[in-house]
């Protein structure tokens, strides 16, 4: 698997990861009817910095990494993943955050937060765990699953 910055030819490639994660609704605070061109513009802020993973040939894995917060709180990192749902089980979110977090190191970072992780998604709240990342936070019934109802969501946090 290759890790590389991700370019406008990646967009389809992108919409592709997206789009099943997006209409599940069950770990993005995303609209689930959002429209590619909303959902590209949202996953390519000018503020990010986006990548794709890659395995033989086919984009298998999105992130993207940004500040946190402006001004004081500039220096913690913060990334949202997907993994496309053919490749889920393969490492591809292990290998995204591992690289993640060694971008975000070589960029001066100090810390990555992850500010609303969906406390029903156990596979990701598992593997921020294994990755380092402790629950520094949790907001009671802050995320509608779309087959749960409310469940609460978790603020994660490490340094680097």
């Amino acid at each position: 698997m290759m890790i590389r910055p991700a370019s406008p030819a990646d967009a389809n490639a992108i919409w592709g990861v997206l789009e099943p994660t997006i209409r599940a609704g069950e770990t993005y605070t995303l609209p689930r009817d959002m429209g590619r061109e909303q959902a590209l513009a949202y996953w390519f802020a000018p503020e990010q910095t986006v990548f794709v993973a890659e395995q033989d040939g086919e984009v298998i894995g999105t992130y993207y990494l940004r500040a946190n917060q402006k001004g004081g709180g500039s220096h913690v990192a913060n990334c949202g993943y997907m993994t496309a749902a053919g490749a889920m089980g393969r490492g591809v979110a292990t290998s995204m955050c591992e690289h993640s977090l060694e971008y975000a190191r070589s960029r001066g970072f100090l810390a990555m937060q992850f500010n609303i992780v969906v406390g029903s998604n156990r596979p990701a709240v598992h593997l921020w765990e294994k990755l380092g990342f402790a629950t520094v936070g949790r907001l009671p019934n802050a995320f509608q699953h779309p087959r749960l109802g409310y469940v609460d969501a978790l603020v994660m946090y490490r340094t680097l």
